[in-house]
């Protein structure tokens, strides 16, 4: 019987564990929205992808409202890396439009969310886009990464 309650209960907190990312005013979003599908274009959107990606990763920021902050006094630092690859642009820290996005199996609803958000020339091309805070993007993207779920370690080791 203790066994069964066991593993009702990792079962349970695996579901709870599992469930979708908060995307609550606990988060900050990042999109870099490209002119134009063009390789020429999608180039210059990875090129301020990193640039900007740089910055943000040397934040060291611990909360929310530090990221804010941080956010707002480097979008002049930003503007200063984009005018080297190209003058058209605009900027836009605040609510913004993110349409649905799956990644990883997670979806992300469509909706306004607070955000950092370039857009690149006209902004008909793909986008990047990440979260900022709590920080789910700055990975390279050639770096496996593996999660293990400590509850799924357990469980292997009872059965």
């Amino acid at each position: 019987m203790k066994k069964i309650i066991i593993v009702l209960c990792l079962i349970v907190s695996i579901l709870c564990i599992n469930k979708q990312p908060n995307t609550s005013g606990d988060t900050i979003r990042f999109r870099i929205i490209a002119n134009s599908n063009s390789k020429s274009d999608q180039q210059q959107k990875k090129e301020i992808v990193k640039s900007i990606s740089d910055t943000l990763i040397n934040s060291n920021v611990k909360t929310v409202e530090e990221e804010r902050k941080y956010i707002k006094a480097q979008i002049p630092t930003f503007e200063k890396q984009i005018n080297k690859s190209t003058k058209d642009y605009s900027i836009n820290y605040g609510q913004n439009y993110f349409p649905k996005k799956e990644h990883n199996g997670i979806i992300y609803e469509a909706g306004e969310y607070e955000s950092l958000v370039i857009t690149l020339g006209q902004g008909e091309g793909d986008n990047f886009w990440c979260i900022l805070f709590p920080p789910l993007c700055m990975v390279d993207e050639n770096e496996d990464i593996e999660y293990k779920s400590i509850i799924k370690e357990v469980l292997k080791k009872i059965f």
